[in-house]
């Protein structure tokens, strides 16, 4: 992960909130951060937490408007990517962070990826990999994703799964010290 290679102290808890998938994307990934944050405050009620920044977030891939999440199956993955082939998306990432002195802060990433036109060979070649399983939209850019995109404008680690430029800015002090 970025953080841990910046010198950042992490543990990642998953959460097992319920998220929103339907609406317009921002605040989709802004209600779900904001609850995945909360759901990790919640799971330290009974430990030492000064000093504990809590940050949640989540990301979706957006075509037209329509959310595109996890497929839950590999044709579900196939009509995914088939929608995107050849097509601009975007890319939403919400950023919650909680246990500041000043509250919660929050931001609302969003990155435009273009896909190459994909056809019935680079479809499979790529469902056959796997790695569509649990990624929003239906492929990881950080992976063999990378050969389906032709174009990112904005932050590519937005597409990852976390936009660090994003959370820098919301919390410069993970580099202090």
């Amino acid at each position: 992960m970025l953080l841990t290679q910046l010198g950042v102290e992490l543990d990642v808890r998953p959460s097992s909130v319920v998220e929103v998938c339907e609406g317009e994307p921002g605040a989709v990934v802004l209600a779900n951060a904001r609850a995945k944050a909360a759901a990790g405050v919640a799971t330290m009620a009974n430990t030492e937490t000064a000093g504990v920044v809590v940050i949640g977030v989540d990301t979706v891939v957006a075509l037209d408007g329509r959310i595109h999440g996890k497929p839950s199956s590999a044709a579900d993955a196939a009509e995914t990517l088939r929608a995107l082939s050849g097509r601009t998306h975007e890319v939403f990432s919400g950023v919650v962070v909680l246990g500041c002195a000043e509250g919660e802060r929050s931001h609302v990433e969003r990155t435009e990826v273009d896909f190459r036109a994909l056809d019935a060979h680079w479809l499979q070649w790529y469902i056959d990999s796997g790695e569509w399983r649990e990624r929003a939209g239906g492929y990881a850019i950080q992976g063999r994703g990378a050969a389906l995109v032709r174009a990112v404008r904005g932050d590519w680690t937005n597409v990852v799964g976390l936009p660090l430029g994003a959370l820098l800015e919301l919390l410069p002090e993970l580099l202090v010290g």
